[in-house]
């Protein structure tokens, strides 16, 4: 077999558990004979419309077996997979299928009427395709056996587009190496078992959960059962029909599950492992579950990292509550100072991440992409300390990074949006907290000349243009907002002022108005 892809996974797995399920949705299975038929079948298929190696086929839609089959028939073919965010507006998602030069554009009904008002605006897209009778008529129509194109560990198997602090998002091309390592980082420090029962509720757009959860999960030849959405009620259905084993997510759906009326009876003891990301699970949320005997692993980690970094697992998760962990067997993680020499323990500096698992560099942009590295170390922008101990403590983020939900929200691309506004002149956008998302995004305004700034308006001028979770939950009207001599925008000042007080409070100006 000359496919050392992700591409060759159904087939080398089919020859060895051809019967096994591998993915469950909404009541019907796919063996893994199955997936590896279906997915030979699509490639096949594809290559007939026009697809050759390194071009980029997309898809859009919620978790469903249609976008692991594109994802593996992609490999198969040497092309480049492109998951598309389902949370995004139609410019969004018209500029990532523009920059990556996506030919194929895969996607489920539900998203018909945003597509075809994509066609347009697209760019390169030649070949659209709906999951459903037409999808499944191109496989049934297609023939079988495996392409066996040759594909290397180093060839591009996925880019993933993260939000750049220039508000441009970025495509991190993730290399098949990439993501092999990485599975065997989450093999190593999970324990995976053949029988593992995975709840995939957490999108497979984002790189945790199709990295850290799915991947790893069929890899090791156990069972996905794919969800379109998160509800903590159908979870604890699901728990206890499926028998799950294995869940991810972040910290908002487990607080949710937690909160449930179900929570204190449900039938928990199928469940073996939780893994949870996206920020630091709060203590009182750990001691909840902990009281079910079920207990925490963490990560930190990101899209360029495939995503693993740094890994606490569940013996340490109340003895070193809040930190990160330690780095992942195949990775290593360094914290430095802006001098780039080892910072001493407790003292903050950036996190650098090294390891097979990194990213080959972002798509179509080789300045930023060697400007991301630094002696083959990835240059983070997170700041960090180490404890005595080795494990690293992550305490703010230098890139301003927003997490909501597990959502990143990066500020610049909300405040280049809110500029575009005619009674806006200078904006600043900062995380506060949420009960339910962690923390949201709140925009800070300075009207432009004598203008008056309506709150409620320039919120509705969002939508459509930026995803619905990126958008402001409130938004605080100041006279000026504080900078440096040299003008540059002071962002913890931003936060101290504008940050603690709900929207209503009194502005440090006397000038301070806001919308929930």
């Amino acid at each position: 077999m000359r496919n050392e892809g992700l591409g060759s996974w159904p087939a080398r797995r089919a020859r060895k558990t051809p019967h096994r399920i591998a993915v469950r949705h909404e009541g019907a299975t796919t063996t893994y004979a199955e997936l590896h038929d279906r997915t030979a079948r699509l490639a096949r298929a594809l290559r007939g419309t026009g697809v050759r190696r390194g071009d980029r086929i997309a898809y859009l839609g919620p978790n469903h077996p249609s976008f692991l089959e594109t994802f593996f028939a992609a490999g198969a073919l040497g092309a480049v997979f492109v998951p598309l965010n389902t949370r995004l507006a139609g410019p969004e998602l018209a500029y990532q299928l523009a920059d990556s030069g996506a030919g194929t554009l895969i996607h489920t009904p539900e998203h018909a009427e945003l597509v075809a008002g994509l066609r347009d605006t697209a760019g390169p897209v030649r070949t659209y395709l709906e999951v459903g009778p037409s999808y499944e008529k191109l496989i049934a129509g297609a023939a079988g056996g495996p392409l066996d194109e040759p594909v290397s560990g180093d060839d591009v198997c996925i880019i993933m587009y993260t939000s750049g602090t220039t508000g441009r998002p970025k495509g991190a091309m993730l290399t098949h190496a990439n993501l092999t390592w990485n599975a065997l980082n989450v093999l190593v420090d999970t324990d995976l078992t053949t029988d593992e029962v995975a709840l995939v509720s957490a999108p497979l757009f984002h790189t945790a959960g199709l990295n850290m959860l799915t991947l790893p999960v069929l890899l090791k030849g156990g069972t996905c059962v794919l969800v379109e959405s998160f509800d903590p009620d159908a979870t604890f259905d699901l728990i206890a029909e499926h028998r799950i084993t294995f869940m991810f997510g972040v910290p908002t759906m487990f607080e949710r599950i937690a909160r449930s009326p179900r929570w204190s009876t449900a039938d928990l003891s199928s469940l073996r492992l939780l893994t949870c990301g996206g920020s630091p699970v709060p203590a009182p949320l750990i001691a909840a579950y902990q009281q079910r005997g079920l207990t925490f692993q963490q990560g930190y980690g990101m899209t360029e990292a495939a995503p693993g970094a740094l890994f606490l697992d569940g013996e340490h998760a109340v003895s070193k509550a809040g930190s990160a962990g330690v780095p992942h067997f195949f990775t290593d993680v360094r914290v430095v100072r802006p001098d780039l020499s080892p910072a001493g323990v407790g003292e903050p500096g950036e996190v650098l991440v090294r390891g097979p698992n990194v990213m080959a560099g972002y798509w179509g942009l080789p300045e930023e992409s060697a400007a991301a590295f630094a002696d083959g170390w990835f240059r983070t922008g997170d700041a960090a300390r180490t404890d005595a101990d080795g494990y690293v403590t992550v305490v703010d983020r230098l890139k301003d990074m927003i997490i909501s939900g597990g959502e990143n929200i990066y500020p610049a691309e909300v405040e280049g949006a809110l500029l575009a506004h005619p009674d806006i002149a200078e904006c600043a956008v900062i995380g506060v907290p949420d009960e339910r998302w962690g923390e949201v995004p709140r925009a800070v305004v300075v009207p432009r000349d004598d203008r008056t700034v309506d709150s409620a308006e320039v919120l509705a001028s969002l939508a459509g243009r930026l995803a619905k979770y990126k958008i402001p939950k409130s938004v605080v009207v100041a006279d000026e907002l504080p900078r440096t001599a040299s003008g540059k925008l002071l962002k913890p000042r931003v936060r101290a002022l504008y940050g603690a007080r709900p929207p209503h409070g009194n502005a440090p100006h006397g000038n301070e108005r806001g919308t929930s």
